[in-house]
């Protein structure tokens, strides 16, 4: 059998959230990522030792644990753990009970069942009316426990293995004591004083190798030029031109010393932030020493003419330029995305065995007779999803693949500085497609109305700061602080928020951190901070209306209640909060809708208001005698015309409609369904085949509240929602890189 090689690269990334003026932080992920995936990644390959891999440790995320480390940030969310239970004010009550319960609720709150029973007490969905009711009726001894549960379920395996009082504090699940609390924190510090040193000893023994992300992780190509955008989509919207090849080479002149500070070696390798890579971006790597850098196959395939999956992908190539570039590395989406999306869902040892067997079969499916196999993915965030935060799944695979370790055994697990010292890349690529990981393009973070605002605020700000540093009125200890402010700002993690291509409830939290990064460098220089930078970059639908796309697959049971509140995990979701038309006004019909979809149906829920149009319980509500009844109409606006239709004030009535239009005239033709139930709430299921939509379409589509003609109420008000029909890879496009 032919030797495999085999390079992981596991990719640790938080954006810099911290406000450098106040010394503080809005979110808590480096510091609980830092409990679970960072020290799990370490801890398992400390154990392995025969095991080789590289882990992309980003600057921005470095810096953070080291402030983290020092005291000299505290995080919002630590803020209020710390804080005495007893003394907790109204306001930080309620923001315990509100993100108190931020992690994956299935595998890191269902199992414990003191931590889960706070949240069926607080309630699986939350309005602002309901919290003020439950800050009140949550004891202190229940938020204590609750301040505790939200620091302890994030330790990861590696902690609870080494220090044992994370493990009695477990057992004991309940009435917690706030020294106990104190333990727990204490042990987060802990583990952060650990983490660098046992990166940099594992590195020394030669185990891993550590390479490095541009230092705030901006998206380099879109950096040296916006215009690049336009290689890979032609009719791309551009903002005002930003080009500034300066800062790129900056970020990654900083990245590099910051690294080299930490560890002691210069790193020579590079994944780009979210595998972005041009031509232009390779002769900056030459002149940092960077010896190689690694993307997505999407690129090679845009990059090569002959492009032959299996003979194609599995090599090195050299950059194209004149002989002195990196290698490239093309990442295998498939085994790559099978690691961060699939295997969480399946037993452990048939995970491993089936990634085992995939390298085989790449290995008899190529004429290389060494083939070289790039697997790289996020390492922190797939293992929430794992039922044991991956332990069983990555314990399997470095068992396996250090066992058969060896040209005899058919892999080898490599770095790549070293492969490519002994096995040099024998091609080099005569050009270089210009994209990123995600669809071998920059869509995600320019094109939008938003993403291109948010870039003429970065050149605005940028042109000021320029200016000040050429009038050399302020310090220069002022003016590096204000630069690492603009290079915060270029970071990609505030435009991948931008736009309609993903949703998330602190969107606004995000929009506000870009906002404080540009508003800091006028600051930080001694001036006034523009009005621009006052107004929200998110356009007013964000604001007035609450949109989550769906995130996973669904099959709700269709009996109108919520039977199992796992059901309609990870739907999209409408917070519905007003009627369409001035001239109607009166009560709302539904306090939220659910949607989503398996791969052959579209699920609907609607969980009513109580007073509403549809009276205060569906249940018990009866049809109205001498009055037209009310009626729902699901509008679908693309990419065909055609309305589901039930009635609202009669429970009795068991079907719905679907109504299409045949043709341009009036003449509609339609059929009923049978798949709905109302009880408490509203639940009803179409398939997919019924209404048209295939795979890779995107159905656009408002729900209308409708009495003898007359338009009630329409959600949303401003714009059509969004459903992406998905196929078998739907949820791997969630990963946040």
């Amino acid at each position: 059998m032919k030797e495999i090689a085999l390079a992981v690269l596991w990719h640790l990334h938080q954006p810099y959230y911290t406000d450098r003026v106040t010394g503080t932080a809005p979110f808590p992920w480096v510091r609980l990522h830092a409990t679970k995936g960072y020290f799990d990644m370490a801890v398992l390959l400390e154990e392995y030792p025969e095991m080789r891999a590289t882990v992309n440790l980003t600057p921005s995320l470095l810096l953070q644990l080291q402030e983290q480390q020092h005291g000299t940030v505290t995080d919002l969310f630590f803020r209020h753990a710390t804080r005495p239970a007893a003394d907790l004010t109204h306001d930080e009550r309620a923001f315990i009970l509100r993100h108190f319960f931020a992690a994956n609720w299935d595998t890191m709150i269902r199992p414990h069942d003191r931590y889960y029973g706070l949240l069926i007490q607080r309630g699986l969905t939350l309005s602002e009316e309901e919290l003020a009711r439950l800050v009140l009726r949550f004891s202190v001894q229940e938020l204590l426990d609750l301040q505790v549960w939200h620091n302890l379920a994030w330790f990861g395996h590696a902690a609870l293995q080494r220090i044992p009082a994370l493990r009695e504090l477990i057992a004991k699940g309940r009435q917690f004591s706030e020294s106990e609390k104190q333990t727990v924190l204490a042990a987060q510090r802990e583990v952060l004083t650990r983490l660098v040193p046992l990166y940099r000893q594992l590195q020394d023994r030669g185990q891993i190798e550590l390479s490095t992300t541009p230092f705030y992780h901006p998206i380099l190509p879109l950096v040296i030029d916006t215009d690049i955008a336009r290689r890979a989509r032609p009719d791309c919207a551009l903002p005002a031109r930003f080009a500034h090849p300066e800062d790129a080479e900056a970020q990654l002149a900083k990245a590099v010393a910051f690294h080299e500070s930490l560890f002691g070696r210069r790193p020579i390798g590079l994944w780009p932030s979210e595998g972005s890579v041009c031509p232009e971006l390779m002769p900056m790597l030459a002149r940092l020493g960077f010896e190689w850098a690694a993307t997505d196959e999407g690129i090679l395939a845009q990059s090569i003419d002959d492009w032959e999956p299996e003979e194609s992908r599995y090599r090195a190539y050299r950059a194209p330029g004149q002989g002195n570039e990196p290698a490239l590395l093309f990442r295998d989406r498939e085994l790559s995305d099978l690691i961060g999306f699939t295997y969480a869902k399946n037993a452990a040892v048939h995970s491993v065995e089936d990634f085992c067997g995939r390298l085989q079969k790449i290995g008899a499916g190529t004429s290389d007779a060494r083939p070289l196999v790039s697997v790289i993915l996020d390492g922190e965030n797939p293992w929430e999803s794992y039922p044991d935060g991956g332990e069983g799944f990555l314990r399997g695979l470095y068992t396996a693949l250090t066992q058969r370790n060896g040209g005899d055994h058919g892999f080898r697990t490599v770095t790549p500085a070293k492969e490519l010292k002994d096995y040099p890349p024998a091609t080099q690529l005569t050009r270089l497609h210009s994209g990123s990981w995600i669809n071998s393009d920059f869509k995600i973070w320019l094109g939008h109305a938003e993403d291109n605002d948010a870039w003429e605020r970065v050149g605005k700000t940028r042109r000021f700061l320029q200016r000040q540093e050429q009038e050399k009125k302020v310090s220069a200890d002022a003016l590096r602080a204000a630069w690492e402010e603009l290079y915060a700002a270029e970071g990609s993690d505030w435009f991948w928020w931008y736009g309609d291509d993903f949703e998330t409830d602190t969107k606004p939290l995000f929009d506000h951190l870009f906002r404080l990064h540009l508003s800091n460098v006028y600051r930080l220089l001694g001036a006034e901070v523009p009005e621009f930078l006052h107004i929200p970059v998110l356009r007013e639908r964000a604001a007035d209306t609450v949109i989550r796309e769906p995130m996973a697959l669904i099959r709700p049971m269709i009996d109108g209640v919520v039977t199992d509140f796992f059901e309609w995990r990870g739907a999209g979701y409408l917070e519905c909060r007003a009627p369409l038309s001035s001239m109607h006004k009166g009560p709302e019909s539904f306090s939220r809708i659910y949607f989503g979809c398996d791969l052959n149906a579209f699920y609907l829920r609607f969980d009513p208001v109580e007073g509403g149009h549809n009276g205060a319980k569906a249940e018990q509500a009866t049809p109205s005698t001498g009055s037209a009844l009310a009626e729902v109409h699901v509008v679908f606006i693309a990419p065909h015309q055609m309305k589901l239709v039930f009635r609202l004030d009669d429970p009795s009535v068991r079907q719905f409609s679907l109504l299409k239009n045949a043709d341009t005239s009036l003449t509609v033709s339609g059929r009923s369904f049978d798949s709905i139930c109302r009880k408490k709430i509203i639940e009803l299921a179409v398939p997919l085949k019924e209404l048209g939509l295939d795979p890779g379409m995107r159905a656009q589509w408002v729900v209308k509240v409708v009495r003898d003609g007359i338009e009630l109420e329409q959600f949303p008000r401003y714009q059509p929602l969004v459903l992406a029909v998905p196929d078998h890879t739907f949820e791997a496009t969630m990963w946040r890189v």
